[in-house]
């Protein structure tokens, strides 16, 4: 009966492109896996306010609430990590959400009450 180590067994296409994606984000700047999480945060949160072009179809405001929480408080966590240059941007597509999520609302929060405004602060028209 003859043993085997792992470097003796073919490695499986799984394990290969965990490794690649292992590689790949070892080569990416930090600032930009930030901004790429905000803008996916962004995008679904629009989907879940709909704000897309299906409308209504996906829209679930208890989600959207979720998802601009999430993204406020990685906005507010990483400001000093990004520069202006990209936290500018964000911030404002953030302050949008908040104030579709407060259009969206049939009972709107009270001012500094909305998604993620604990890390904003209040977010008036």
């Amino acid at each position: 009966m003859s043993e085997t180590s792992p470097s003796d067994t073919p490695e499986t296409p799984d394990a290969a492109d965990f490794d690649e994606m292992t590689r790949d984000i070892a080569e990416v700047p930090a600032v930009e896996v930030i901004v790429t999480v905000a803008v996916n945060l962004m995008s679904a949160a629009a989907v879940k306010l709909g704000l897309t072009e299906e409308g209504d179809k996906y829209k679930d405001l208890d989600e959207a609430r979720k998802l601009v929480t999430a993204l406020a408080g990685l906005l507010d966590a990483s400001a000093t990590e990004i520069s202006s240059f990209h936290a500018a941007p964000l911030r404002d597509g953030l302050k949008s959400l908040q104030l579709a999520f407060r259009e969206a609302s049939i009972v709107p929060d009270e001012p500094g009450q909305g998604p993620g405004e604990k890390y904003t602060g209040p977010v008036y028209g």
